[in-house]
């Protein structure tokens, strides 16, 4: 207690642990060797402006790149002929954008898409009048803002409504054998400028005008709240997943609207700083203490761990023969020894003399002889006294946290052991403790951490008691309680949609009849002839599943730490379904996988990427061209989904102990262990974070064997005072709770949705009126057929009912 309080790491409980000097990395290779560089990645909220806009469109669609060019210019030309569009001033290209959204207002659909194309042309950018890149995104930027201005979101939210009630299209998709891009030409048009407005005006920038930043408030408020329908907008994205994954409407472009889902929620609830700064707000409002430190800025600052070392992979690599000793065979690797652990109180570059001295190879063949040495010659380390080499960090990178109850659990354990009885809940009296207890009593409250979450169930829980006397909540209209009030009823069918479809997109999913084609508006009319072809085709396709898996990835991570800060009993309503619906172990199936492969993946062609291929000649596509792919050390977007599913998977287990049992039960530490061999530090933090909660579980021999997940643990994740996660003697971890403990959860999630969303109250609760005026006052509404069977009614329930006065006796 006293080195955590103190912020210093504590020593790992396992005497006599030797450790070999640290091996210089090598070189990362596709199949994840033991060492890789550390990954230049820095997570946000998303990637560049120009990589997400360059998501939204397949390779497949290039061409139609040119045909919104040309609908565009041939409207554009028979209005202002020899003008360009760059030339004309602000009033003019007004005038033009409101002629546009008039000839929206046509029966004809071509005529219409013809238009909607050209409106898309202007939100892309005009590229046809620009020369580089960076004009590209200006231009598509000032247009974007400019077609909001005058209305165009609004219009084509009515054409987006229109076309996902068309029957005859999803008849006429639900007719035919395969389904292609032609199904959803209108749809991607229309879905496309949608996104690009929303990204466009979405993303802040310094040098923005004072009406840019109200327009973006303006549009802020107007995706948030229900203005034009009685639900956000984000809701009938919500809907039309969900009427994709039951079949009905197979031609629905889904990346498109994953994407578009995505941003309005990023837009409208905000992103992870302004949930950091919302959280800090809502903390002052409740009388918190501030938060200890700022996670975002903590994780940006922390380092990669060196990966742990597998047996087999020591046991597969080539064994170079020494002249001045025999090897021994690799036995059994149940001994630390053998086992390449860097203690964490040792400086990084301790060893190194002693390692280029002795002739060590880099990689795994040294990292053998140092171990066989440190195992032969025991007296080796006398020459050079440990303490010199011993450095204490500065501190640990996390303040430790204690929750009110861990102090109960401690003073009670310390009661029973010192007096023989308990006091129950009361953590304040000490008489008859011996006067170490006092202090580590004391030291536990200076870290006592009371979360948003707790003030939250206890007030729940008063309003449950006493709904008569506490009267009624106040309940703050922030977008996402009107998010979360519009999807409530449907709820477990979005979660269910939403994993259907990330299952479909997962790289370990075979493919099935009965699985749902998340390929529709990917695949051209015409199939690939040529083998060059088939190549574009695939690696499109494999592209377009990775942009799947991000959208659902960010979009479920922000949904769960939204409800989460708004309320947690809506969190855990969301938290409870994705459970309900296989969360845990689809997450599970996607990393097992070689996951060092998936984050080097090299499935784009950056030639065809806009906005590059829209202002640069194209070379000829050729299969080494193809197989090249960019020189980026690893894709951004893979490296970002994987975070995005190891945060979506630690919130679903902290501190549910049957669900850390379902980690167990899927085996999921072999798995997590692999995705240690990523070296990023805040995607290493989430997978080391899922072993802590279950190493209790796992056995001695596992903890035995694992001491450098250990070490790593203990260096990087949050300590919690008294929390013996390495040993297994955890009191709450009693199998026989684990049902009842989902089962309390639901009925208080219940309870929370009945009180606060079922608008009819308890009839318990409910006023009466006494008055017989009033009664008999009110205007009933009655079938229209009544009057015709009126006389009839009265002299059977009336006149010919005998009344009984005595009856009345009974209720004085």
């Amino acid at each position: 207690l006293r080195a955590l309080a103190a912020g210093l790491p504590p020593e790992i409980p396992v005497a006599g642990m030797r450790q070999p000097p640290p091996l210089t990395p090598t070189r990362c290779s596709p199949q994840g060797s033991v060492d890789c560089p550390n990954l230049e990645f820095e997570y946000g909220d998303a990637d560049g402006r120009g990589a997400e806009l360059a998501e939204l469109y397949s390779y497949t669609e290039e061409p139609e790149l040119s045909t919104n060019r040309r609908c565009f210019e041939e409207d554009f030309h028979a209005q202002a002929p020899g003008r360009r569009w760059l030339e004309l001033d602000r009033a003019q290209q007004k005038a033009y954008v409101m002629r546009l959204l008039d000839a929206l207002e046509v029966v004809n659909r071509d005529k219409r898409l013809k238009v909607a194309r050209a409106i898309l042309y202007l939100a892309q950018g005009v590229f046809g009048d620009c020369d580089n890149e960076g004009d590209v995104l200006h231009w598509s930027r000032h247009n974007s803002f400019l077609l909001y201005q005058l209305g165009t979101f609004t219009a084509f939210l009515e054409l987006l409504n229109m076309e996902i009630d068309n029957s005859q299209a999803c008849s006429s998709a639900l007719r035919k054998p395969a389904i292609s891009l032609a199904d959803s030409t209108e749809l991607r048009v229309l879905l496309s400028v949608m996104y690009l407005m929303v990204e466009n005006i979405r993303v802040e920038q310094e040098a923005d005008p004072p009406e840019w930043k109200t327009c973006r408030e303006t549009f802020r408020m107007e995706l948030s709240f229900p203005v034009h329908t009685e639900e956000p907008f984000a809701l009938l994205l919500f809907t039309m997943v969900t009427k994709f994954c039951s079949g009905h409407a197979p031609h629905f472009p889904m990346k498109k609207v994953l994407l578009l889902l995505w941003k309005v929620l990023l837009f409208t609830l905000g992103g992870f700083e302004a949930l950091q700064a919302m959280k800090v707000r809502k903390r002052e409002e409740l009388g918190l203490p501030p938060l200890p430190e700022d996670s975002i800025q903590v994780m940006r600052s922390m380092r990669a761990a060196s990966p742990p070392t597998y047996s087999i992979e020591l046991v597969e690599q080539p064994q170079q023969k020494r002249g001045h000793r025999s090897r021994r065979p690799l036995v059994k690797q149940d001994s630390l020894d053998i086992y390449n652990e860097r203690d964490p109180f040792k400086n990084d570059e301790a060893g190194v003399d002693e390692e280029e001295n002795d002739d060590v190879d880099s990689g795994i063949e040294g990292e053998l002889d140092l171990m066989e040495r440190d195992a032969i010659i025991p007296t080796m380390p006398a020459q050079r006294p440990p303490i010199e080499r011993v450095s204490f960090p500065k501190g640990l990178p996390w303040a430790p946290k204690v929750r009110q109850k861990d102090i109960e659990h401690f003073l009670e354990a310390s009661r029973n052991k010192f007096i023989g009885f308990t006091l129950g809940q009361d953590t304040e009296t000490l008489i008859g403790l011996p006067r170490p207890i006092h202090e580590s009593v004391k030291t536990l409250k200076q870290h006592k951490y009371v979360s948003i979450s707790d003030v939250q169930i206890k007030n729940e829980e008063e309003l449950e008691k006493c709904p008569m006397s506490l009267g009624e909540e106040e309940v703050q209209e922030t977008p996402c309680e009107i998010l979360y009030r519009a999807m409530l009823y449907n709820l477990p069918q979005y979660m269910i949609a939403l994993l259907k479809i990330l299952l479909a997109a997962a790289p370990t999913s075979k493919a099935k009849t009965d699985s749902i084609n998340i390929l529709a508006d990917v695949l051209p009319e015409e199939m690939p002839i040529t083998v060059l072809q088939s190549m574009k085709l695939g690696i499109d396709v494999n592209r377009h599943k990775e942009i799947i898996v991000k959208s659902i990835s960010a979009l479920l991570l922000l949904l769960l730490k939204h409800f989460k800060l708004n309320h947690i009993y809506q969190f855990e309503y969301v938290s409870q379904h994705l459970v309900f619906a296989n969360c845990i172990p689809l997450i599970l199936k996607f990393f097992n996988q070689n996951i060092m492969s998936y984050i080097t993946a090299k499935n784009s062609i950056s030639v065809l990427d806009y906005p590059h291929c829209t202002v640069c000649d194209l070379p000829e596509l050729t299969a080494e061209s193809l197989e090249a792919g960019d020189n980026n050390q690893f894709c951004w977007r893979n490296l970002f989904s994987c975070i995005n599913l190891l945060r979506i998977l630690n919130k679903l287990t902290k501190w549910k102990h049957s669900r850390t049992m379902m980690l167990v039960v899927f085996k999921s530490a072999p798995i997590l262990k692999r995705a240690l061999k990523v070296k990023q530090a805040m995607m290493q933090l989430y997978v080391l974070k899922l072993l802590k909660i279950q190493t209790k579980y796992l056995g001695r021999q596992w903890r035995k064997s694992n001491m450098k997940t250990m070490s790593a643990i203990y260096q990087k994740v949050r300590h919690r005072m008294n929390d013996d996660w390495a040993y297994g003697n955890d009191i709450d971890a009693r199998p026989w709770d684990f049902q009842a403990e989902e089962c309390t959860l639901r009925a208080n999630i219940e309870a929370f949705n009945s009180r606060r969303y079922d608008k009819p109250q308890d009839s318990e609760f409910a006023p009466v009126d006494n008055c017989l005026q009033s009664v008999l006052g009110q205007r009933l509404e009655l079938p229209e057929d009544f009057h015709y069977s009126y006389e009839l009614w009265l002299e059977r329930e009336v006149f010919s009912q005998p009344i009984r006065w005595e009856e009345l006796l009974h209720y004085q």
